[in-house]
């Protein structure tokens, strides 16, 4: 009897998804729920399985555009699974070996030079001898000498250009990859953000001074007590959280005529996966705690890198938060992540001498940017609330009650 395996539903709005892998061969026996292939739709990849045990008959080729509920592969539920065959030890005879005569030893300098395997690459005694003492990877040497030997000048001019590929100057070749359907999504939804919102963006800058201080006095306890790092992530996401519940424009959308603002702050975190870049959501961030934030990041990262995401939680989020500083980013403009209206860009920390009280002074600082659509978001919002995760991450004792600990002991506001 065989099983047809068909394309599953994944969201209301996906219609269709591409094979990008075949996890069995044509012919092989799966075990019922075994992964059989990999399939990517415009928002996450996700693996489809066999619904019985049996042999894999594939229908669709990889590469392939699929909607949904096409027939992916058939099961054959009769095939039988392959016997495994133990293999027997082979016995080993020992032969008395004849005593060889001893041959008389032949001076080194009358032998004529000769060719020296390295890495699988033919090279001259002096080349392989340098390749040796240098540590040169000999696929990178391109050879000159006759029948692709290596001679010393190859090595020469590798050692002396070593970022240079061989073959590569003054090349013209191309290539064509055809892209992903995540890929397009990225593509379509950025143009949309450009070409549909009124987008503006403002700059501040941190010290980040006082949350290194934290960071560096209490990362081993936080770890031990945790199981997790204590990364900056947690202190922006919290930041935010608050800023966004004294601004909640900055937590709206529009809707047509209506603008929707949210009680709650569903944290969207830009993570650079291997397929593109993906913003799965932290739920109710501002319900957790800093470990917990630490742990949700590390949680998403890791599927998203290993491209575990479900559809579930790549949907939704009302703010979104993206750090190019770990890429090395200075200053960016980020795009908003629609249907959202504003996105929170973090950079990477420089030393900057810094007037602070009369005197010059060496901190740590980073530029923060938030990019909004000023259509739901006015400048005075946009401003104050960049202000308040400014005040929030140079001071963090504030992030225990979103303000001042006495003006909240006091109930002063």
């Amino acid at each position: 009897m065989a099983i047809d395996i068909k394309v599953p539903a994944v969201g209301e709005s996906i219609s269709e998804v591409t094979l990008v892998k075949w996890l069995k061969k044509d012919g092989d026996y799966v075990e019922r729920d075994e992964v059989i292939a990999e399939l990517e739709s415009e928002k996450a990849t996700f693996e489809i399985n066999a619904e019985q045990a049996g042999i894999v008959k594939q229908v669709a080729a990889e590469g392939a555009t699929l909607a949904i509920g096409d027939h992916v592969a058939s099961i054959d539920t009769e095939g039988k699974a392959p016997e495994k065959k133990e293999e027997a030890a082979p016995t080993v005879i020992k032969e008395e070996q004849p005593k060889e005569e001893p041959k008389p030893a032949v001076e080194e300098s009358n032998k004529p030079e000769r060719e020296q395997p390295v890495n699988d690459v033919k090279a001259t005694p002096v080349a392989a001898a340098i390749i040796a003492d240098k540590k040169v990877d000999s696929n990178k040497i391109t050879p000159s000498g006759s029948n692709g030997r290596i001679v010393k000048q190859d090595v020469l001019e590798a050692l002396s250009s070593p970022g240079r590929t061989p073959g590569a100057s003054f090349s013209r070749e191309e290539r064509t990859e055809k892209m992903s359907n995540l890929r397009k999504t990225i593509s379509r939804r950025l143009v949309e953000a450009k070409n549909a919102t009124a987008m503006l963006t403002t700059f501040n800058e941190v010290d980040m001074s006082a949350i290194m201080e934290i960071r560096k006095k209490y990362k081993d306890k936080f770890k031990e007590k945790h199981g997790v790092n204590l990364g900056f992530m947690s202190f922006f996401t919290k930041a935010c959280c608050f800023a966004l519940q004294k601004t909640p424009a900055v937590n709206a959308y529009i809707d047509g005529e209506n603008l929707i603002y949210h009680d709650y702050c569903d944290i969207s975190i830009a993570v650079s996966g291997p397929k593109g870049l993906v913003v799965p959501v932290i739920r109710n961030a501002e319900s957790l705690g800093m470990a917990e934030i630490e742990a949700a990041v590390v949680d998403l990262a890791t599927k998203a890198k290993n491209n575990k995401l479900t559809i579930e939680e790549m949907t939704g989020g009302t703010f979104t938060i993206t750090n190019g500083g770990i890429f090395g980013s200075m200053m960016s403009t980020p795009i908003i992540n629609i249907p959202q209206s504003a996105i929170l860009g973090m950079h990477n920390i420089v030393e900057r001498p810094m007037a602070i009280n009369g005197a010059v002074v060496i901190r740590p600082m980073m530029y923060v940017a938030l990019s909004y659509d000023h259509r739901v978001i006015d400048g005075r919002e946009s401003v104050g609330f960049l202000v308040m995760v400014k005040q929030l991450l140079e001071n963090p004792s504030l992030l225990l009650f979103g303000k001042d600990p006495v003006d909240a002991l006091l109930e002063m506001g």
